[in-house]
C-alpha cells in the first residue's frame, strides 16, 4: 500500500534505517504490524528478510514513497511539499527566492501553482466558509464571558504594588513566577526508549499525567484570576467599600466561594444580599414609625428631626462624663467645659513640660465622624488625645501593620516614610500600635 512520506530536502535529515543504518532513501518500507515507534528499513534490508527483535519478515508493509502526483499531473508530492516549505522559509510572494530554493521550478510556475491550488482552491475556500461558520454558531450558543474592561495597573518591577499583583506583567498578559512554577522538572530527566520494560513505561507515563494535572490546575487559577478581575487588587477591594459593613463581611466570607461559581453569579449574588439588607433596613424603619403612630410621610420627616435633636442632646449629657473617665488632665476638661457650655474660654495654665506660650489642645469631639463605630475605647482614647479623625487613623494603622507583616517589623523611622504627618503624632500611633500587639517593634 503506497503511503505519502515525509518530504525532507536534505537526504541526511530523512530517518535511519533500523536494518543497515543507513539513511533511507525514496522508497523505503514500513512495517505494518510494529510500532510505534515505527520501523523503518531500506529496500535492500526487506529483500535480505531482515528481522529485528518483535519485527518478522512475513509482517505486513507500506511502501513508502512521495512520486506521484496530488494537484496537478505536472507536480509530484515531493514537489508539492517542497513548494510549501520554501514559501514558508521565504515568505508569500519572493517567488524568485522560492524557485531558487525548488530548484525544479520556475518562478512563474510557483506563483501559478501556489495561487490556483493553495489560494483560489474552491474546495479550500468551503472548508474555511464552513469552519468560520460553525465556530460563529458556536459563539452564539455560548455565554458573554466577563471581561475587565480597564487596563490593569503598570507598577514599576518589584514595587509594593507589584508585589501586591503577584508579579504580574500587563504587556505580556503573564506572571513572572507561574503557580508550582517547577512542575516541569519532574519532566527533564524523563525519556523514552524502545527498551523500557512495560512497568517503566507506565511509570513514565504516570509522571505525564500529573504534570498535565498540574498545568491544567495553572490554567484554572489563571482563569479566576481573569474572570474576576483580581489582578488590580486594590480597585477590587475600592468597589466592595461601597458597600454596608454587613454587606462587606459577607463579601470576605463568600469570597472564598467565588470560584465555584462565574464571576456574573457571583455579584449578582452579593448584589442581591445588599437589596436584601436595604430592603429589611427599610422595614425596620416603617415599623419603628408604625410603633411611634407615625403614618404619614410629613410626620415620618418631623419624627426624624426629633431623634436626631434628641439624640444630640443625650450626647451632651453623657460626653462629660465620658471625657473624664477617659483623660486625666483637668485643665484639658476645664478648657472643654467652658468652651461647650458657652462661656468664653480661658486661657490655658501652662504646664512646665510645655515651651513658652504653647497651648494645650482640647481633644477632639469624635461625635458624627465616620469610622468611630469602628474603634475600640483605646483607640477612641488616643484619636483624642492626638486630635486625629478616625477615617485617617484606620488607614494609618492599616499602612503600618501591612508593612510591619512584611517585613517582620517595623522602625520608627520606617513608620515616619508611610504616615506624612505630625512627627509627634507618628510616634504616638507608633507607640499605642505596638503597646496593643497590632505591630512588632524591628
Amino acid at each position: 500500500m503506497d503511503r505519502l512520506a515525509p518530504f525532507v530536502s536534505d537526504p541526511f535529515d530523512q530517518p535511519p534505517c533500523r536494518g543497515c543504518s543507513s539513511y533511507l532513501m525514496e522508497p523505503y518500507i514500513k512495517c505494518a504490524d510494529c510500532g510505534p515507534p515505527p520501523l523503518l528499513i531500506c529496500l535492500q534490508c526487506f529483500t535480505r528478510g531482515f528481522e529485528y527483535k518483535k519485527h518478522q519478515s512475513d509482517h505486513s508493509y507500506e511502501i513508502m514513497t512521495s512520486d506521484f502526483p496530488i494537484l496537478d499531473p505536472n507536480w509530484r508530492a515531493q514537489e508539492e511539499m517542497a513548494l510549501l516549505e520554501a514559501v514558508m522559509d521565504c515568505g508569500f510572494g519572493n517567488w524568485q527566492d522560492v524557485a531558487n530554493q525548488m530548484r525544479t521550478k520556475s518562478k512563474e510556475d510557483c506563483e501559478k501553482h501556489y495561487m490556483k491550488h493553495f489560494v483560489n482552491n474552491p474546495l479550500f475556500s468551503s472548508t474555511l466558509l464552513s469552519l468560520k461558520q460553525s465556530e460563529e454558531s458556536k459563539d452564539l450558543d455560548t455565554a458573554i464571558t466577563f471581561r475587565p474592561s480597564d487596563e490593569p495597573p503598570r507598577p514599576a518591577f518589584d514595587s509594593a504594588l507589584s508585589r501586591d499583583m503577584a508579579g504580574y506583567m500587563p504587556a505580556r498578559a503573564d506572571f513572572v513566577e507561574e503557580f508550582d512554577n517547577y512542575a516541569e522538572w519532574d519532566l527533564r530527566d524523563i525519556d523514552f526508549v524502545e527498551d523500557d520494560s512495560d512497568i517503566l513505561h507506565a511509570l513514565k507515563l504516570a509522571v505525564v499525567d500529573i504534570y498535565h494535572s498540574r498545568l491544567k490546575e495553572r490554567q484554572r487559577r489563571k482563569k479566576i484570576l481573569r474572570d474576576h478581575g483580581l489582578i488590580n487588587l486594590r480597585k477590587f477591594q475600592i468597589l466592595e467599600r461601597r458597600y454596608p459593613k454587613e454587606v462587606q463581611d459577607l463579601c470576605e466570607a463568600m469570597r472564598h466561594f467565588a470560584r465555584l461559581v462565574g464571576p456574573i453569579e457571583h455579584d449578582k449574588f452579593i448584589e442581591s444580599q445588599t437589596l436584601d439588607f436595604e430592603l429589611r433596613k427599610e422595614i425596620k424603619r416603617l415599623q419603628e414609625y408604625r410603633l411611634a403612630g407615625v403614618f404619614t410621610f410629613r410626620g415620618a420627616r418631623v419624627y426624624d428631626c426629633l431623634k436626631v435633636h434628641r439624640e444630640e442632646e443625650r450626647l451632651k449629657r453623657c460626653m462629660l462624663t465620658d471625657l473624664l473617665q477617659c483623660l486625666q488632665d483637668s485643665t484639658a476638661c476645664q478648657q472643654w467645659l467652658h468652651s461647650d457650655s458657652g462661656i468664653n474660654p480661658v486661657t490655658p495654665i501652662l504646664s512646665s513640660a510645655d515651651g513658652a506660650g504653647r497651648r494645650n489642645a482640647p481633644p477632639l469631639n469624635l461625635t458624627g465622624l465616620p469610622g468611630t463605630e469602628k474603634l475600640n475605647d483605646k483607640e477612641k482614647e488616643l484619636c483624642q488625645m492626638v486630635r486625629l479623625v478616625p477615617g485617617a487613623y484606620l488607614e494609618y494603622k492599616s499602612a503600618l501593620m501591612n508593612e510591619s507583616s512584611r517585613l517582620g517589623g517595623l522602625k520608627l523611622a520606617q513608620a515616619r516614610t508611610l504616615i506624612k504627618i505630625d512627627v509627634n503624632k507618628t510616634r504616638k500611633i507608633y507607640d499605642f500600635l505596638i503597646r496593643e500587639g497590632y505591630i512588632t517593634k524591628a
